[in-house]
């Protein structure tokens, strides 16, 4: 049975391994499965550790606690004598291998197929020296240069017969005696081997410059040391060292051999004609655990710069966008930059700044658990709802669905499933059957994100007064979040989850960045209406169910290493500066903030609710769940009420004007960036914790208690207009309205003959909010 488990420990106590023969999991899950059932290891005869270098590099730690575990349930007195096996299968060696036969198989039998993995295991020292062409020679003099106190074998393999004539020209010059053997040469093979199997004392050179065609009719397997003189391929590289086979130390067998000690060196030259290749080497230096020379690592640099550049053209990396990261850019098609003509922000732009960065989603299409395509909606007035109501009235008339004769690629058509008419691309045609009219065709839903095969009868004819409308589709992705264990893929029973949970639902985001047709949004909640009431609650918020399945884990780093691929891209806040893309308050223009109502918002989460009340001018997309400071804070101020706080603002000061009524122990205390506000008004405590946007003089603003409000004067340290007041929003802080004109006049955000103000201008949120029950206003 296949067992996949994620840190939900009820799932794990909820497995049946009775009368099961074969288990398939992967180590973290195996030892989560153990922790509950504890006899696990005593049925266990056979381990069959599959990719073994694989699950030795990303999970060592778990790897090594089975095999711990499995030999002890072997050395059990009960079970000493039933069979167990240890078998583990590879495509590449790894250093952990050594340790895993060493401790925990008895008696080992290692088979080793592809040569290149035997040199690793048998210490071949492997040496890149990048030098020019017209350096080579004086590199190969200079490894030749030193006196041996074993006898040396050296094997300088060209790829030309001129070649191999000029290296050894340049030996006999330097008084260096060879050997040299190709096809033109007067020496047949006999003699030879010969010369390079006579017994020579300890501390000989005996050196052989060859072409690669000579190799498999000499069949020397006994060199210490080969020169790739010129650049091998990698067939040929593995027929090289294949020469060293005899000098590969057998490290499993001898416990004694040094790591560091070396029988046999791999010697390979690399110029700047063979700089193409520089990934590769860098790759198997980096497999084999060998010193890797700077020059290597800046010629690598420059190869994979330039092979980027050659899939600019290409759409951005689906792990990139969804994690942030891609374990191997270099195998990966995908593109790893922004390409400003492709990435620019799109049809999506307009709709998020008209929204302050929050708007209403509807997810249509689930890719996986974090990633969907849908649409953003306009709850007052949706263009894409009046498209489909006009498509809908159209097709429904008679004689209106007219089938396509000629399909063309990308053209539009119109496609109808059951009772719905939708707008669709043709991405690709299959071929056509000579004797057959009906062929399959594959196509794009551009105002979901999906696709599907479809025959072509069915695309019908589609007005141009249907098409003016852009796309609908945009691609949505969840921030910080990220499987579990270092897996790259989302497990599918998480990805079901979801997309039973929220498709084809409306939900409330907040988008933190943009780039071409996609959006990441922080957070992504539903958003439910209390029926009678004129109210509306959050069911859930999306990160905090796949949290809550144990398959999903944080990912803090996701939005900061998009940041680092588009320092220069526009941001939502139209700042240039990316270092504040995180989520974050973004700009609104007057006319939504001359409506206090419509930016209202209220963070209520605590850790025993899921859901949490939104009063009818908030948006949801700002009720996410709190840190873990704001919650203790809350847990602690249960019994204080919210005073409702209004403010208004010259260059100079910031008047903030406190609402109650019979106002007794009054307290405000000053610091640079804060004011600690409390008071009494009856039995009812009031509190408010404000954490400002800029810094203030505490010794010069004061506090004046009136009959129903309390009046405090704030000092600003530097003469400038705020955006907001407070660090963060809050539903009972709001802006005077009644100075609006003059914050208007000398607001610090004119874009064009427009000016635009930040939505905290208009509504605040304090760091320490209470609870649902115990906020109040006097009215």
């Amino acid at each position: 049975m296949l067992i996949i488990l994620g840190q939900n420990k009820a799932a794990a106590s909820s497995v049946k391994i009775q009368g099961c023969e074969v288990i398939v999991t992967t180590p973290y899950s195996f030892l989560r499965l153990f922790e509950h059932h504890n006899l696990l290891f005593c049925r266990l005869c056979h381990l069959v550790l599959d990719e073994v270098e694989v699950l030795l590099s990303e999970a060592t730690e778990q790897v090594f606690t089975i095999l711990d575990c499995y030999n002890k349930s072997v050395f059990a007195e009960e079970w000493e004598y039933s069979l167990h096996q240890i078998i583990a299968v590879g495509t590449h060696y790894n250093k952990h291998i050594a340790r895993l036969i060493k401790e925990f198989m008895s008696d080992p039998y290692v088979v080793i197929t592809a040569v290149e993995e035997a040199s690793i295991y048998g210490n071949v020292q492997q040496v890149v020296q990048p030098c020019t062409n017209s350096e080579k020679t004086a590199v190969l003099l200079k490894i030749l240069d030193f006196t041996p106190n074993d006898l040396q074998k050296v094997l300088i393999f060209t790829d030309s017969v001129s070649e191999a004539e000029m290296v050894h020209q340049a030996l006999k010059s330097n008084s260096i005696f060879s050997l040299r053997i190709h096809k033109e040469s007067e020496f047949n093979f006999t003699y030879i081997l010969e010369q390079w199997t006579k017994k020579y004392s300890s501390g000989t050179h005996v050196v052989l410059i060859l072409t690669d065609d000579c190799m498999q009719p000499l069949g020397i397997t006994d060199a210490t040391c080969v020169v790739h003189f010129s650049f091998p391929s990698p067939s040929i590289f593995v027929q090289r060292l294949h020469s060293l086979s005899d000098n590969f130390c057998n490290v499993i067998k001898d416990s004694s051999v040094d790591q560091e000690y070396t029988k046999a060196r791999s010697v390979i030259l690399l110029t700047e004609d063979n700089a193409c290749h520089a990934p590769e080497i860098l790759h198997y230096l980096q497999h084999a655990e060998a010193e890797i020379p700077p020059e290597l690592c800046d010629i690598t640099a420059k190869v994979l710069e330039a092979e980027e550049e050659k899939k600019l053209s290409r759409p951005l990396c689906a792990y990139l966008k969804t994690f942030g990261i891609c374990k191997n850019r270099t195998a990966c098609p995908d593109c790893h930059q922004i390409n400003f003509e492709i990435d620019v922000p799109q049809n999506i732009l307009d709709k998020i700044t008209q929204t302050s960065g929050c708007v209403t989603i509807l997810p249509l299409h689930i890719v996986n658990a974090t990633n969907y395509f849908g649409r953003i909606v306009d709850k007052q007035k949706d263009q894409y709802t009046t498209l489909a109501k006009e498509m809908n009235e159209y097709f429904k008339k008679p004689g209106s669905k007219i089938s396509v004769e000629n399909v063309e690629k990308l053209a539009l058509y119109g496609l109808c499933e059951e009772t719905h008419f939708h707008r669709v691309q043709v991405v690709e045609i299959s071929p056509k059957e000579e004797e057959n009219s009906f062929f399959s065709v594959k196509v794009k839903y551009i105002d979901e994100g999906r696709t599907s095969q479809v025959q072509n009868y069915q695309l019908l004819h589609l007005p141009a007064r249907f098409q003016c409308l852009p796309p609908q589709a945009v691609e949505f992705v969840v921030c910080r979040l990220k499987p579990i264990d270092n897996e790259i893929e989302w497990n599918p029973k998480v990805t079901h989850y979801i997309d039973y949970k929220i498709k084809g639902k409306l939900h409330e985001a907040k988008i933190v960045l943009t780039l071409g047709n996609t959006a990441w949004v922080d957070p992504m909640v539903r958003v439910a209406r209390l029926p009678g009431l004129n109210m509306s609650v959050s069911e859930y918020n999306v990160r905090s169910e796949i949290l809550s399945t144990g398959l999903g884990t944080d990912n803090p780093e996701h939005i900061t290493q998009l940041q680092k691929l588009c320092r220069h891209m526009k941001v939502l806040d139209n700042s240039k500066n990316l270092e504040h893309l995180s989520i974050k308050e973004n700009a609104a223009g007057p006319e939504d903030a001359s409506n206090p109502q419509n930016m209202s918002m209220q963070e209520n989460s605590t850790g025993n609710s899921n859901s949490s009340k939104i009063t009818p001018g908030n948006h949801p997309c700002d009720d996410v769940a709190q840190t873990k400071e704001a919650e203790d804070s809350t847990l602690h101020q249960h019994k204080c009420f919210n005073p409702e706080i209004k403010w208004y603002q010259n260059e100079e000061t910031v008047t903030v004007k406190v609402k109650i009524a019979s106002v007794a122990d009054c307290k405000c205390e000053f610091s640079g960036k804060k004011v600690v506000f409390s008071a009494y008004s009856g039995d009812k405590r009031y509190l408010a914790d404000m954490e400002l946007h800029r810094d203030i003089l505490a010794e010069k603003s004061t506090c004046v208690i009136k009959e129903t409000e309390v009046i405090i004067v704030l000092v600003k340290e530097n003469k400038e207009m705020w955006c907001k007041l407070l660090k963060n929003k809050n539903l009972h802080v709001s802006f005077d309205f009644e100075h609006w004109e003059d914050f208007e006049d000398k607001s610090p955000f004119p874009v064009g003959n427009k000016k635009w103000h930040c939505t905290d201008a208009v509504t605040e949120e304090l760091v320490d909010s209470s609870e649902d029950s115990g906020t109040e206003s006097d009215d």
